[in-house]
């Protein structure tokens, strides 16, 4: 870590959404002549001591100066045990700021704990909305978007959502998407899907598509499992389908008793990989079929045609601007969609305004003028 004094920014990753959301925030904060000093909390949130391991290894993040170990539970009690551990760490550390990225738990357990102890709150992927308040992840963002002090927005709208909801705009700062920044990084340097793949036979190095699941929504109701899982299988039988399986998904498919569904299609099941290697599935894939946030940033900066397995996106610019389309979980809504992108490509789009592997040094930059003024004050 840089020996550089400055302000001192507390930052803090949790689960495995937020890995690709630090990795470029700690190098921008720690780069000579930034005028901060990041120090870095994981949470444990993410219990994986092996997946942690090879994302911190591939992306560069140096390890954590506190890792609090939290582990899993109830969200009530993954909660309260990052607020519980996190106090100290505060007491200890004593920093200008906290920083926070994304909308798990760890971001709204310490941007609470944080702005009781009045530290100044930065949130990094701010102003996002779906509209679904049954995601917990939907409460998460609203009520750290209301905690922070300092609000960095990844596309034009969340500005919009945060000023209906009595944000002040001066708090406001459109800086682009720090998940953009990490691909831009790495792409040269993504596992190509040959090689994930080498051992699957042609079937899949010919032509595939991705597929992830892992939202309570789809995966906690055994119907709604079900008939994913169904349509999923008639695709797989025109497009293989390259599908690592989160672990609770995993479960919620064993315990549904759905294992059968799957059995003999052409659907090969993975473990959860490496961020080097997902990137290197995606930039290959010929569609992308998923429930997950990030995945539908990513597919549009890489110009693959991403279908959304989920009622709403909080992450508009991607059906704007990008190459995403959200199709819910009904077999005739995901049918269409996927004849659309075998038959016609799919959408082109474009990449969104400032996703161009910058916005951790805008963050950067902003942030040390506003120390510097706030020390001053």
């Amino acid at each position: 870590m840089s020996e550089q004094t400055g302000a001192h920014i507390l930052c803090v990753v949790g689960a495995r959404p937020n890995f690709m959301k630090i990795a470029p925030i700690m190098r921008a904060f720690n780069a000579a002549g930034s005028g901060l000093r990041a120090s870095l909390v994981h949470t444990g949130q993410h219990y994986d001591a092996a997946m942690k391991h090879a994302f911190f290894e591939q992306l560069h993040i140096p390890e954590p100066d506190v890792d609090l170990g939290v582990g899993s539970g109830t969200h009530a009690e993954q909660t309260a045990q990052i607020m519980l551990k996190f106090e100290p760490v505060l007491d200890a550390q004593q920093p200008d700021a906290v920083l926070v990225v994304g909308d798990v738990n760890s971001t709204i357990a310490c941007a609470l704990v944080a702005v009781k102890k009045g530290i100044p709150v930065i949130h990094v992927e701010a102003g996002l909305r779906s509209g679904d308040r049954g995601m917990p992840e939907e409460i998460n963002r609203i009520l750290t978007d209301q905690l922070s002090d300092l609000l960095f927005t990844t596309e034009m709208s969340a500005a919009d959502n945060l000023e209906r909801e009595g944000i002040s705009r001066d708090k406001v700062f459109f800086v682009g998407n720090v998940m953009i920044d990490t691909l831009r990084y790495n792409l040269a340097s993504a596992t190509p899907s040959a090689s994930t793949l080498a051992e699957a036979g042609p079937r899949f190095t010919e032509g595939y598509g991705l597929l992830t699941l892992h939202r309570p929504s789809n995966v906690d109701d055994p119907t709604v499992l079900r008939r994913l899982l169904t349509e999923l299988v008639d695709i797989s039988r025109e497009t293989p389908l390259v599908f690592p399986v989160h672990p609770r998904t995993r479960a919620r498919i064993r315990d549904a008793g759905l294992d059968a569904v799957i059995a003999g299609a052409d659907i090969l099941l993975l473990p959860p990989q490496g961020y080097l290697e997902m990137l290197g599935l995606m930039r290959d894939a010929r569609v992308v079929l998923t429930d997950s946030g990030g995945i539908q940033e990513e597919t549009t900066a890489l110009g693959v045609p991403c279908i959304t397995l989920r009622e709403s996106t909080e992450r508009p610019i991607t059906v704007e601007q990008g190459t995403n389309t959200v199709v819910g979980t009904e077999s005739a809504a995901i049918r269409k969609a996927y004849r659309e992108v075998i038959q016609g490509g799919g959408k082109a789009g474009r990449q969104p305004e400032y996703w161009d592997g910058q916005a951790a040094q805008r963050i950067a930059s902003i942030l040390a003028r506003w120390c510097g003024g706030a020390r001053q004050a």
